[in-house]
């Protein structure tokens, strides 16, 4: 027997057969559901945490991702963000449809509207782009996206090499992923997003901005 073989006989050892078809008339037999009968036991969250360490939590594996981290409050974003386009030496940024107009009303920067036709060579030449975020992870310094008005495109968050991302903090940050996945819609296009792009070749040399930005940077925004 081929290992081939053996994975299709577990596969078939692990899905019943289809319930016979007992109904009046034409149509096809609902299968069984796929995710019946599939244990759930498993730790929902690591531990108890009030919000102000679950934040703690994520704004520190964030920094083990190498991510760089910032708080501020609602008077502090704006000039945060002039800051950190400034010391990018960023001369464009890319601004999502929905982002909330005071957050770059201090930037100074020329500002480059998502357009569909824009290509992915007129996306490369921006210098930066500004986000929100549909929540984060606190136990795996996880980011996710889910595309909505003040996030845009994924395209817009993977091409240019330098993503600012704003996590309002405590209302958008849970523990873990079970909990994560409770709050978001699976229909939405989701971008997850653990620290600026990297891999590692066989000697582990670690090359940053392979596919997506080379520098990621989160803003904390909350009561100081």
């Amino acid at each position: 027997m081929t290992s081939r073989d053996r994975i299709l006989a577990r596969i078939r050892r692990a899905v019943p057969p289809p319930a016979p078809d007992t109904r009046p008339g034409p149509g096809p037999c609902p299968g069984p559901d796929p995710g019946a009968g599939i244990p759930r036991d498993y730790l929902r969250v690591h531990g108890t945490r009030t919000p102000h360490e679950r934040v703690d939590l994520l704004a520190a594996n964030l920094t083990e991702y190498r991510a760089k981290v910032h708080r501020t409050d609602e008077d502090g974003l704006p000039p945060l963000l002039t800051r950190l386009l400034a010391e990018r030496g960023s001369r464009t940024v890319l601004v999502p449809p929905g982002l909330p107009p005071y957050w770059l009303s201090a930037a100074g920067r020329t500002r480059v509207h998502d357009r569909r036709a824009a290509t992915a060579q007129e996306l490369d030449r921006v210098d930066s782009v500004v986000t929100g975020c549909a929540l984060a992870v606190a136990e795996t310094g996880t980011i996710v996206l889910d595309g909505a008005r003040d996030q845009g495109r994924r395209r817009i968050t993977l091409i240019p090499d330098h993503h600012v991302c704003v996590i309002r903090v405590p209302d958008q940050v849970v523990d873990s992923v079970p909990q994560a996945l409770d709050r978001l819609d699976p229909a939405r296009t989701l971008t997850w997003i653990s620290g600026p792009s990297a891999t590692s070749d066989i000697e582990l040399d670690r090359v940053e901005g392979v596919h997506g930005p080379r520098t990621l940077e989160v803003v904390l925004l909350g009561a100081q």
